[in-house]
């Protein structure tokens, strides 16, 4: 499809392209648009309708009554609505398209969660970059990603989606989304405009439940939940969306203190706030708004510039402007921001998306690689007794048992439901067969199935086909003993356990962690055999392993890992590859330690005292395995640590026989202060690569963003003078300590 730009320009009222300045150009727009317009602009409208009263876009664009198409992924559809904004409607106003691109297009890569385990900031930066290049070059224009929410609650379904539990480790993740989102100038071809979600503390939902009411102080706020929104403003996120839930009383999508307090005078946000879909109409279902109306009046004048896929705005604030509670100056404003974005874009010049160039870009084999390395590079070396991993490729009988060894919708996650074809993906199955070509004999059972079905939020993109059959008991009594009979007869057994894709993610909260279905029964069978085993979880939150954490030798966290998982689980499993992955999320040993996380209080009788051993009478508080935790096939030491107020330093050694990668990580602890702090706090991270008996020296800058923090007692951000205790090792339990004192 070619359109001349020049004949596009001149098509603009009053050549209002041809305008001195961006700024200049939106001025033109704001003089010619009626009411109706600048409303339109506020508007996101669905292209797909997932309601029956939910209004088709070709009339609501034709009508100038959407600013922004959402639900829509391929370039046909794209252009074609494009091409309706730009010939039919009055003002020819491009649109933004805008979809959940949150780890990959095409190209997917492992789930956020995972790329988090990477502790590699520069491999998310490249990642999101590529997920840019591939969408925007599809016509995709705004990724509503990253999702920086603290999830400190494996039960929250959308824990896949952030970057864990950690504000220093999540800031230093959103930084590099945005970056690898927008990078430097947002018209270019392979650029996507980024926004920071869901303002805020989303994450902290009560009881692990997604939507669910959240209550929390101020400090803890500023301390945890608010830090990863910030280093994305810094980092020059356009965009924020507001979040779905109650925060104190006050939903998210209404709440003035986190829209115009933080967001705008606070931190001097100048780019527009969307909501979440159908937030602002949800108003009224919280019991917030009392009618439609009002919700449209609440949300608006609370700071939500952009109402996704409701109808509240375009059909309720027209009256509330012209019975003057609503001020024109106001929806002047986040017009002029919408639009602003769109020129920062370069949709005025180019707003139809290249299908050719997306042709081109989609899938290659540059981007695959990287889906690959990336995949390596998140996975988590939980255990592996014995040196059983790597396995050797001289021993070609292995055995490879689970529900998800041959699955590759499960290597993926909900958000790859967006018109992606999952069979480009690999299976784990499949990987270790192309490891061991030819001559390897690799027998697949399933054992088991999970009987449970995917996430009615899933069911819309899965096609029947893709939806597992239902088996009988007989059948799956025949399967269970097929799978034990076949890890008889190898030498080496890998099992390949989990969860379905569409049990996590939104709505898609679980009350337990167990491994859904026969999973674990099938494991105790497996083991029985005497085997070797290796444990591959395909997993989008922790999950109750504490048996296997026993019994099994090696265990292996492959996230969802994207359309590489295969291929990349492989490498790893038979060396061609050497985990670093480290935990981003404190790993509970059930359910019932939820919410659990490493940067708690000391508190009356605390757990390191040796006369107190847990707060639980029935096992220890401790977790399974600690935030920042995960081993390699080599080892590593760590010494000579020197600390200031300014710098700490320390050397980590590989004293082991293979290169590998170690992610030296820097805790500090405060003894005093105007108010109690955390027994550890991150405050520096470097993921190094070293060579078998290479030693390096590892320095970490101190400064006013690692020493303060937020005083309910003053309620400002101090930095007290006090004694610092610091530790620098492999993860939030590091023995190597130091210490300074910090003076006034």
């Amino acid at each position: 499809m070619r359109f001349s730009r020049f004949a596009f320009a001149l098509n603009l009222c009053t050549c209002a392209a041809f305008a001195d300045s961006p700024r200049d150009r939106v001025e033109e727009l704001l003089k010619q648009m009626t009411l109706e317009e600048k409303i339109g602009q506020l508007t996101q409208v669905g292209g797909v309708a997932f309601s029956p009263d939910m209004p088709k876009p070709e009339e609501e664009i034709r009508k100038g009554h959407a600013g922004s198409i959402l639900w829509v992924s391929k370039t046909a559809d794209i252009n074609r609505l494009q091409k309706i904004a730009i010939e039919e409607s009055r003002l020819k106003i491009p649109l933004i398209f805008g979809l959940d691109v949150i780890h990959g297009f095409k190209t997917m890569f492992p789930m956020p969660l995972a790329l988090a385990a990477s502790w590699d900031p520069a491999l998310i930066e490249q990642v999101q970059t590529v997920a840019a290049r591939e969408a925007r070059a599809a016509g995709i224009a705004w990724t509503f990603a990253p999702m920086v929410d603290i999830a400190r609650d494996a039960r929250w379904g959308r824990i896949i989606e952030g970057a864990g539990e950690d504000p220093f480790l999540g800031a230093a993740v959103a930084r590099a989304q945005v970056r690898g989102f927008q990078g430097t100038n947002l018209s270019a071809s392979d650029r996507m405009l980024a926004c920071a979600k869901h303002f805020a503390a989303y994450g902290a939902a009560e009881g692990g439940r997604d939507y669910e009411s959240v209550f929390m102080s101020e400090s803890q706020m500023r301390n945890v939940y608010l830090p990863p929104f910030q280093a994305a403003l810094e980092a020059g996120v356009g965009t924020f969306m507001s979040a779905y839930m109650d925060l104190n009383d006050v939903p998210a999508t209404g709440n003035a203190f986190l829209l115009q307090d933080v967001l705008r005078r606070e931190w001097k946000f100048k780019g527009f706030v969307v909501s979440d879909a159908f937030a602002v109409g949800d108003l009224v279902t919280h019991g917030f708004a009392a009618d439609r109306t009002d919700a449209a009046r609440r949300a608006f004048t609370a700071g939500v510039d952009m109402d996704m896929a409701s109808g509240t705005f375009i059909n309720e604030l027209p009256a509330l402007v012209k019975a003057g509670k609503v001020p024109m100056a106001s929806i002047d404003a986040a017009v002029r921001e919408i639009l602003t974005a769109k020129v920062r874009l370069g949709l005025f010049e180019r707003p139809y998306a290249d299908e050719a160039l997306a042709k081109r870009v989609t899938g290659v084999p540059a981007h695959r690689q990287l889906a690959r390395v990336a995949a390596q590079r998140a996975a988590v070396l939980l255990r592996n007794e014995g040196g059983l991993l790597p396995l050797s490729k001289d021993s070609r009988s292995v055995a490879v048992i689970g529900p998800l060894a041959e699955s590759k919708r499960d290597l993926l996650t909900m958000w790859a439901g967006f018109g992606f074809d999952p069979s480009d993906t690999v299976t784990i199955a499949q990987g270790i067969r192309e490891k061991l070509g030819a001559a390897g004999h690799v027998e697949y059972a399933p054992g088991v199935q999970i009987a449970k079905q995917y996430s009615s939020m899933l069911d819309e993109f899965i096609k029947d086909g893709e939806k597992p059959e239902v088996w009988s008991e007989a059948r799956a009594k025949e399967e269970f003993t097929k799978a034990v009979e076949t890890a008889k007869r190898a030498g080496t057994i890998v099992m390949v356990l989990g969860e379905l894709s569409g049990m996590d993610g939104e709505s898609a909260s679980q009350a337990s962690l167990q491994l859904p279905g026969r999973q674990e029964e099938l494991l105790k069978a497996v083991v029985a055999t005497g085997k070797p085993i290796v444990l591959v979880l395909v997993n989008g939150r922790p999950l109750d392993i504490e048996w296997a954490a026993e019994h099994v030798p090696a265990i292996l966290v492959a996230w969802h890992p994207g359309t590489e998982g295969g291929n990349a689980v492989a490498d790893l499993l038979y060396g061609d590859a050497n985990p670093g992955g480290k935990l981003p999320v404190t790993w509970p040993r059930n359910a019932g330690q939820a919410p659990i996380y490493y940067a708690h209080n000391r508190s009356h009788q605390p757990e390191d005292d040796p006369k107190f051993k847990s707060r639980y009478w029935d096992e220890p508080s401790s977790p399974l395995y600690p935030f920042g935790y995960g081993l390699s096939y080599t080892q590593f030491t760590f010494s000579d640590l020197k600390a200031t107020p300014n710098e700490v330093t320390a050397q980590v050694q590989n004293s082991g026989s293979l290169a590998g990668d170690q992610v030296v990580q820097l805790y500090l602890h405060q003894r005093s202060g105007s108010a109690s702090r955390p027994v550890r706090e991150l405050k520096g991270f470097e993921r190094v690569t070293l060579e078998p008996g290479e030693k390096r020296t590892v320095r970490f800058q101190l400064g006013s963003n690692e020493l303060r923090y937020w005083s309910a007692a003053r309620h400002d951000w101090v930095e007290d003078a006090a004694d610092f205790d610091v530790w620098v090792g492999p993860d939030s339990n590091a023995s190597l300590r130091g210490a300074f004192k910090r003076t006034p």
